[in-house]
């Protein structure tokens, strides 16, 4: 079992829970928040694996802070993490609701979304606090979760959380007629529809979250056509008993660049009194019937790179945490895994889409999903690996994950061979 550590500083290091490394396999993004509840980091850095080499790719200035950094799937790297307002004050500080998405190269940040806060609003620009975004397989768009400055001003309880879309339509600049608003290079939209207070039983949800992109090149249908473009999310739906339920929700999203720009029946940019609203066409489906998914450990739905399957947590008859999967199209979910005991964390699948990267018995395992059948990468550990990112390399041949040492979160990769 050879596992490696690949950092020493007295310092938390973090890892975001997919798309940390580079094309090349050879660097590992991360960020030195002091914890997952203090978004108070100042830098976004990246870890050679081979040499242990440390290089910061961007520093935070002006009382920002910078956190949550993935990397793109194409070289050379582009990098993008969500970094918090510059001058922050009594009425303007870090919070879900105040934060933006940047693309980092060469030490230089360009903002992803753009802000515009008063009314009317733009289309194409968001209306506060965008969130873990991730790039698309072929590096093209982004998807990311969202709150919303306009509604959190109206009322917290209407400051839903969703999940939304980078394109590269064009670049978004509002008329900037509040100090807080900023230009976008990227056109943003939301593409999940939320409530409050669901009616019992129905397929509404108040909360989207917890995404993936679909395949790499999409999923294949019923029918033998291809869905391009596809979104998986978790979305707490309420049941008869009006108990918090979540489960997997897919959105198919349009293939020209221009569609995104359509309007469906409310304007995309939002109202003073709604959320902005999806693209014309785009309409969430209600994916599971379950007890509900697994809230701990903490996931996200992670698809296989064929599009054929969503992989998500969820306990089975004896209350053990399992894996299971769904095809996009629906259908009965299939267990995966049937372990003695709980899957301990987030994961990730292999390039090759056979197996999927967890920490359980304390251990990082690899899972054959044909099987279920489980190998344990690293030895049972007093302390489980830190559960928010098993993330495989793109040669296949690597497995970061994080420990802590010390009293200090430290990265480490695994040979994924088992």
């Amino acid at each position: 079992m050879s596992e490696k550590q690949l950092t020493f500083a007295q310092r938390h290091h973090q890892l975001t829970n997919i798309n940390v490394w580079t094309a090349d396999s050879q660097w590992l993004a991360f960020d030195v928040r002091p914890s997952g509840a203090s978004f108070t980091g100042l830098t976004i850095e990246r870890v050679q694996v081979t040499t242990g080499a440390v290089e910061v790719l961007y520093q935070a200035r002006d009382g920002a802070h910078v956190g949550v950094v993935t990397v793109s799937p194409d070289l050379p790297p582009r990098y993008v993490c969500i970094h918090g307002p510059e001058h922050p004050d009594a009425h303007w500080h870090y919070d879900f609701h105040h934060r933006r998405g940047v693309i980092v190269q060469q030490g230089i940040a360009e903002n992803l979304d753009a802000c515009d806060i008063t009314a009317p609003y733009t289309p194409g620009a968001l209306r506060g606090g965008s969130h873990v975004h991730v790039f698309s397989p072929d590096g093209s768009r982004l998807s990311f979760t969202y709150n919303d400055h306009v509604m959190h001003e109206r009322d917290p309880r209407e400051d839903l959380r969703n999940v939304g879309v980078a394109v590269p339509l064009h670049p978004v600049s509002p008329p900037k007629q509040h100090p807080r608003e900023y230009a976008g290079s990227h056109y943003c939209v939301l593409v999940s529809q939320t409530q409050r207070d669901p009616r019992p039983g129905s397929d509404e949800i108040d909360r989207a979250y917890e995404e993936c992109w679909i395949g790499d090149r999409g999923y294949q249908k019923a029918d033998g056509s291809w869905q391009r473009w596809a979104i998986a999310f978790i979305g707490d739906t309420r049941n008869a008993q009006g108990e918090k339920v979540p489960e997997v929700f897919v959105v198919d999203l349009p293939d020209a660049l221009a569609d995104y720009a359509r309007a469906g029946t409310a304007p995309l940019e939002g109202t003073p009194e709604q959320l902005p609203a999806p693209p014309a066409g785009v309409r969430q489906r209600r994916i599971t019937h379950t007890h509900g998914l697994a809230l701990q450990p903490r996931h996200w739905l992670r698809a296989s790179p064929d599009g054929s399957a969503i992989a998500f947590l969820l306990a089975d008859e004896q209350g053990v945490i399992q894996l299971w999967t769904v095809a996009p199209d629906g259908g009965a979910p299939r267990q995966i895994t049937r372990l003695h005991s709980s899957i301990q964390s987030a994961f990730s699948w292999q390039p090759a889409g056979d197996a999927v990267a967890f920490v359980c018995d304390n251990s990082v395992m690899r899972c054959e999903v044909a099987t279920g059948h489980c190998t344990r990468l690293t030895p049972r550990s007093a302390l489980p690996p830190c559960g928010d990112a098993v993330v495989w390399s793109p040669d296949g041949e690597q497995i970061a994950y994080m420990r802590e040492i010390d009293g200090w979160r430290q990265l480490f990769c695994v040979s994924a061979r088992a």
